[in-house]
Order: C-alpha cells, then sequence, then structure tokens
C-alpha cells in the first residue's frame, strides 16, 4: 500500500509486530488494544470468530470489554444502542441474515446520532443458504445513515476497525461506522499483518471516550428523552442533519486516514487508484477482488494496454467528486459487484458512478455494469481479463455492446433450478404408515395411552433419512432424530430451521430427506409452519386439495434456533397450531463452532465462555425450554433422549397425535456432540444417559398441565451424582477442580432445585 513519503519524514510511525493473521483476527485484535466497554454480538458464519477470539483475549486479562451474547443478531444491535446511548465504547460483529436482522434496529442509531462500530463480515443472503462471501448484505446497509468503511486485506481491517472509532465519534460526525471485509476471503485467510506493540498506541490515536460530553442516559441528573417521535418538518431536519454529517464523515476520514499513515506508514486514501494517473481504461472493484485484479493491470501495461483499478476505502458517503476525478480522461469503464439489485440493470455502485459522471457535462466515460462472485465464487485473474476485455471493447467502438451483464453465470435447467433432487427414491405412504403403534386416548382423563411393539419390530419401518449424511463422527442428533421419527405414523413436511442437522442433510442440488422438506432461518421456523398447516387444513377444507389422511408438520431446531427463534416459537405455541416443535439440544450453537447457547449449564466451556485466570466457561444456568413451551399452555410437552428409546418412542407417537387433532406440541431431546463436548465419538449414548440419570436432563411430560415424571433415576436405584456425568466431556473437567468447587456447587445445587420442583409437579397434578 501506498505510503505518504513527505509526512512520513516528519514522524516516525510507532513500534509495530509482524505476524501472519487473518482479518477477524485482526478486528478483535483492534477492538482489544482499543478495549471497548461493551460487545452485544450473536454467532454467525463467518462473522462468529470476532467474538470468539475477543473471548479468548478476556480469558487471558488481555482486555476488559464486556461480552453480551444476545437472542439473535436483533437483540444484539438492541444491546448495543442502549450501550452506546449510555456513552459506551461499543463494537459488533455480523454477517449476511444477521445483518438483515437487525437491519430494522440500525437506522435508529444513527438517526439518533450514537456512535459504534459494526464489522460487516459480507457473506450470500438466504435463500438459498449460501454461507460464503459475496456483497449482498452490504448492500442493504447503504441507505441506513452508517458511514461505510470497505477493508480488502486483514491488514485493512486492523487498521480500518481503529480508524472506524475515531471517524464515529468526531464532534462533525457522532454516527455508526460499518467496517465490511469479504468473508471467508479476507475473514478467515491469514496474511502478513503489522499491529502496534502498545495498546496505548493506539488508545492515545482514537483518544478518549467523548461520548459522556453528549446528552446519554447515564446521568439521572440529567434526564433526556431519546427517541421522540418526530413531526414531518422535524423529521426532515432530522435527516437533512444526518445527511451533513455523512457528508462531513468523508471529510473526516481523509483527515483520519493522514493522521494515521503518520502512525502507521500505511494510507488509506478515499480511492485506492492503481497505475490510474493515464489510464484509458479501467475496472472498479470493492475489497479482495480490487487486489487480485492488480497483476492482470500489471500484465495489460505489459502489453501497451493503458489499464489502471480503482478501489474505493470507503462508500459511505460515496466518493464522486474522487470517482469524477479519477476517471476523467477514462474512455470505459466497468463496474463488477457482488451483488445485484434486481430489475435496475446494474447494481448499486454502478449507478451511483453513472450519476456521479453525469454531474460532469465533459465526462464521455462508458460505464459497464458486471455481476459476479455471487456466493463467494472465486475471482481469478482470468475473470479480471474478462472486464477489461469488455472494457477495451467498449472503449474502441464507443458504446457497450452490453452495458449489464452477470459474468461466470449459466442458465441451468429453468424448469427445476431451486428443488434439490432425493438421493433416493421417496417413499410411499403406506410404507410410513404400519399401524405398529397404537395410540388410544382414555375416555376418563383424556390422556393418551401408546401401545409400543418390540423394538426389534420397529426396525422395519424405513428410514425418513437416506445413508450418508456427512455429520460428525458420534452426532447425537440425526440419530435422535431418526428414532423419533420411528415414533411417527405416515406423511409428514419436515422444516429444519438453520443448524446442523439442516446442513449436513440437505446440499443443492440433492437431498437426504425422503419426505418433504424445507428449511428456513433460525427465527422464523416455527412461525413459516404454523403458516404451512394452517394453510393445508384451509386448503382442504375448501376441496382444493384432495389428502386422504392428516400429514404431520414437525420443525426441528437446535437449541440455537430456540435461542433466536424463541419469539416465533412461543407464538406459534400461543396460537396452538396443529404441529410439532422438537428441539434437539447439545447445549451450543455447534453449525457455527461451538458458541455458548441460553441452554449451556453454567461454567461449561464453549467457544464464547472460556475457561483461563480470567473467567471460567459460561456464567448463567441453562435455559429450561421446556417449562417456557408448557407456560404456553399447549397440549403436549415433552423431554427425552435416545438412551431411553421406548420413553422416546411413546412421547413421538403422543406428540403426532396431539398435534394432529388438538394443537401444538413441543418436544426437547438432549443430543451429544463429541466434537465439541470433547467427548469419545461412541459415547454419546452413554453421556445423555448419565445426564438423566444425574437428574441434569429429567424425563418427563406435560400432557393437559398434568406434569408427569416418565422416568425416575432415584426410584430405578441410579441416580448418580452429576460429577459423574461431567467427568464424561472435556468442556467441564475444569469444574472438578478443587478452585471451582463453588461454580460446581451452584450448579447442583440448580440441578437439584428443578429435580425437586419437577417431582412437586409430578406428586401434585394442580401444580
Amino acid at each position: 500500500m501506498a505510503v505518504i513519503e513527505d509526512k512520513l519524514s516528519e514522524v516516525k510511525p510507532a513500534e509495530q509486530i509482524t505476524h501472519f493473521e487473518s482479518g477477524n483476527e485482526m478486528a478483535a485484535t483492534a477492538a482489544a488494544q482499543i478495549n471497548y466497554h461493551i460487545m452485544g454480538y450473536f454467532p454467525i458464519t463467518p462473522s462468529t470468530e470476532v467474538a470468539q477470539y475477543l473471548d479468548q483475549m478476556k480469558t487471558r486479562g488481555l482486555h476488559d470489554i464486556q461480552l453480551i451474547a444476545a437472542d439473535g443478531e436483533h437483540g444484539s444491535a438492541g444491546i448495543c444502542y442502549g450501550a452506546a446511548m449510555t456513552g459506551a465504547r461499543v463494537i459488533n460483529a455480523t454477517s449476511s441474515q444477521g445483518f438483515l436482522y437487525m437491519l430494522e434496529q440500525l437506522p435508529t442509531q444513527s438517526g439518533t446520532r450514537f456512535p459504534m462500530v459494526l464489522n460487516l463480515v459480507t457473506r450470500a443472503i438466504s435463500g438459498p443458504l449460501d454461507i460464503r462471501g459475496d456483497h449482498s448484505d452490504l448492500y442493504y446497509g447503504l441507505n441506513m445513515g452508517w458511514v461505510i468503511l470497505t477493508a480488502s486485506t486483514p491488514q485493512a481491517v486492523y487498521d480500518m476497525n481503529i480508524m472506524a472509532l475515531k471517524v464515529a465519534e468526531h464532534s462533525d460526525v457522532r454516527l455508526p461506522v460499518i467496517v465490511a471485509y469479504d468473508g471467508f476471503f479476507t475473514s478467515h485467510q491469514k496474511r502478513k499483518v503489522q499491529y502496534f506493540k502498545s495498546n496505548k498506541v493506539v488508545q492515545d490515536f482514537v483518544g478518549p471516550n467523548p461520548n459522556h460530553n453528549y446528552p446519554n442516559i447515564a446521568d439521572p441528573s440529567h434526564p433526556i428523552t431519546v427517541g421522540a417521535h418526530m413531526g414531518g418538518d422535524d423529521l426532515v431536519n432530522n435527516h437533512y442533519q444526518l445527511s451533513q454529517a455523512l457528508e462531513k464523515a468523508g471529510e473526516v476520514y481523509e483527515q483520519v486516514a493522514r493522521e494515521y499513515a503518520l502512525l502507521s506508514g500505511r494510507e488509506y486514501p478515499t480511492l485506492d487508484l492503481y497505475r490510474m494517473e493515464d489510464a484509458e481504461v479501467a475496472v472498479f472493484l470493492l475489497n479482495s477482488a480490487g487486489e487480485s485484479a492488480k497483476d492482470t493491470v500489471d500484465a495489460l501495461r505489459a502489453k501497451g494496454v493503458k489499464a489502471g483499478l480503482i478501489r474505493p476505502n470507503i462508500i459511505r458517503p460515496f466518493p464522486t467528486d474522487a470517482i469524477r476525478k479519477a476517471l476523467k480522461n477514462v474512455k470505459a469503464v466497468l463496474v463488477g459487484e457482488r451483488a445485484d439489485s434486481y430489475g435496475a440493470q446494474g447494481s448499486n455502485l454502478t449507478h451511483e458512478i453513472r450519476s456521479a459522471l453525469k454531474v460532469d457535462p465533459e465526462n464521455k466515460t462508458i460505464v459497464l455494469s458486471r455481476i459476479f462472485g455471487l456466493g463467494g465464487k472465486d475471482f481469478y485473474a482470468d475473470d479480471a481479463e474478462a472486464f477489461f476485455a469488455a472494457a477495451i471493447d467498449a472503449a474502441e467502438k464507443g458504446y457497450a455492446e452490453k452495458p449489464f451483464d452477470y459474468h461466470g453465470h449459466y442458465p441451468g435447467d429453468k424448469a427445476n433450478t431451486l428443488v434439490s433432487q432425493p438421493v433416493m427414491e421417496p417413499l410411499k405412504t403406506e410404507q410410513y404408515k404400519t399401524g405398529l403403534i397404537n395410540v388410544t386416548q382414555d375416555e376418563t382423563t383424556g390422556r393418551l395411552n401408546v401401545k409400543l411393539p418390540p423394538l426389534r419390530q420397529l426396525t422395519v419401518k424405513p428410514h425418513r433419512l437416506a445413508p450418508g449424511h456427512g455429520a460428525c463422527p458420534g452426532c447425537g442428533a440425526l440419530s435422535a432424530i431418526e428414532l423419533f421419527m420411528k415414533g411417527i405414523e405416515g406423511d409428514v413436511v419436515l422444516l429444519f430451521q438453520t443448524g446442523c442437522a439442516y446442513v449436513v442433510t440437505a446440499s443443492y442440488p440433492y437431498s437426504s430427506h425422503k419426505q418433504t422438506f424445507v428449511h428456513n432461518l433460525f427465527q422464523n421456523g416455527a412461525a413459516t409452519v404454523a403458516g404451512a398447516v394452517d394453510a393445508f387444513y384451509e386448503l382442504k377444507r375448501r376441496g382444493e386439495i384432495q389428502v386422504s389422511d392428516d400429514v404431520t408438520f414437525i420443525m426441528v431446531s437446535g437449541d440455537g434456533g430456540m435461542d433466536i427463534g424463541m419469539g416465533a416459537a412461543v407464538g406459534t405455541a400461543l396460537r396452538n397450531h396443529k404441529m410439532i416443535i422438537l428441539e434437539y439440544d447439545n447445549e451450543g450453537y455447534m453449525n457455527t463452532g461451538s458458541q455458548l447457547s441460553y441452554s449451556t449449564p453454567i461454567g461449561h466451556m464453549t467457544s464464547t465462555s472460556g475457561v483461563g485466570k480470567a473467567q471460567n466457561g459460561k456464567k448463567g444456568q441453562h435455559k429450561d425450554t421446556a417449562q417456557i413451551l408448557a407456560a404456553c399452555n399447549i397440549p403436549y410437552v415433552f423431554t427425552a433422549t435416545e438412551s431411553n428409546a421406548q420413553d422416546l418412542l411413546k412421547k413421538a407417537a403422543k406428540a403426532q397425535w396431539y398435534a394432529n387433532n388438538v394443537g401444538t406440541a413441543y418436544g426437547k431431546l438432549l443430543c451429544a456432540c463429541p466434537l465439541n463436548w470433547k467427548s469419545e465419538d461412541q459415547k454419546g449414548n452413554d453421556l445423555v444417559g448419565a445426564a438423566v440419570n444425574s437428574c441434569f436432563f429429567p424425563l418427563y411430560e406435560i400432557e393437559q398441565g398434568v406434569t408427569t415424571i416418565t422416568y425416575n433415576p432415584e426410584e430405578k436405584g441410579k441416580r448418580i451424582p452429576v460429577t459423574e456425568w461431567l467427568k464424561g466431556m472435556g468442556k467441564t473437567k475444569h469444574l472438578l477442580k478443587e478452585e471451582n468447587a463453588e461454580l460446581l456447587h451452584s450448579f447442583e445445587t440448580e440441578v437439584e432445585r428443578r429435580w425437586s420442583r419437577l417431582k412437586a409437579k409430578h406428586e401434585n397434578p394442580e401444580l
């Protein structure tokens, strides 16, 4: 990167350490050195690592940032906003659907002028789901009133995170700032970087926290009102002031970048112009693709082509003057974008460049638009060559034959581009409807009786999943779900929220599911199935579909989906739709790398509740989802494990009966995750059995409001101490050490309290 030679001669750059790090590591390093007050976060690939690295640093006492695990990205944005209103320095990181989920909150923060920094690790927007990097999430943020910096390398991620806070808190700006960098291309790839040896250098550069000099809610003796509704005239003025501040942010950014160049030896001008001094054709690219195209520029120059490259370091405010100056003598520029503005014949930045040039009546630059790299598709030298070839052709002809196009696409089969094909032929209804399980209702009590055949006989029932899924060795989720499905008769419509069980069973163009299967996002699966089941019964009532037997609608979710999706699940339960909500609980967000969930027990180690000299695992007690759903007064709630197979099968049959005849049924399955529990692959069944026998995970049902313990280890003479369960997992070994006796006692006390309450409910049906 260019260096401001004349300025650097005046001030010697501060001492720095050279290392090899990824973009996510550098974002966390900058945050730790700044020592923010608060980070509200929720895991989502590929931004998850930022919180993980900060947690690891916190266990070593390297910063004092309070990391608050939210219930979802919307909640994390609210946490950050609340902290910013209090005058704290605040940081967050997110990607893709997480960014969209928090989107509602973000204009509120800019509109009320509270600064913070958000790392947006860019990723494709669903659907369909793709976790790799493009800019389709970033473009949703262009109209929020946030300053947006774009970082093309891990080094830039570090530097821009430091500059971003200074820009955000500047007295003429006072706006939140996004630092956007490419998912996986920049976030995970390690490159040579430099960072300041002393935290004090960083803290002196950003300066002392100025936020207490502005109105905030931290001082009750000076009360203020934030966010009062406005009339039209006031709202116009408010938005005008925001617009003025955002424009001013461009000037402030240039000032901060000059100051930072003196400190670091690295310059980040508004536009990174590569060999643009006499360019006649150019390509405009964001972030990492811009880095990749520099070699192509050099190769074309060697052939006598006056080629150049433009890569912006800031896109909000949009650098219109700099764009006009850079393209003044350019005959044709191709704007490559990793996102489309569907139906607009060119994506957002293309049109903004065209608008900027239109203001200059002397500019005759031809502007071409190409959409590329969606879903993280790599950008190679030959792609850059194709871009330049199109620009050269337009420059020579004086017009563009194709002003807008997609690059690197193929038409596909239009008749069947969105539907995954089963790996094996779907089975017919009669193969699933065996009649082996008999459910009857007691005429006196109204409660159900289930008659099961010998377990061996149930093996004739076909698997709902084709063999060969991609789950980790020893994964308890898929085997437990498959066992649950053995208790279900007939056809089903199955929805998996995003999670391990979804990812390993459905990857386009194939599906392991032998029945109708749908995926939807973490936070909305229950609502989606609720709409589907009510539509199904309404269509059937009107005679628009002909189905001889009722279909069972089932939503499957991990414990992560029952955190971020708790609102939708509770709403569905309160409406009492005829469906099953099935949760497989492996005590963490395993799909994104074993972050803590609200179901993670106290003291247990995850990638965001580390164990070290400064902390010992998760701080709070585990969530009791079954009791939350029971409080919604749905007809049937149960807990079950694979270790108690007959108990699980009976409860599955009951859940189906209630779902088809009365309303919502909810079940919670404890499932082993050997990879993240740090246990032996083959020990999963034993571990969940120990969890049951220790009474950490008691087996019970709540049928029509009446609680029944279906397996009592005390009565069976099989009760074991909680420590016997903990011994089998590496994630809990620290709890057995003498120095953590108080923490272990807190966990044991909570287990005993919940078990005692459950026994009281079992003995007293009115409770």
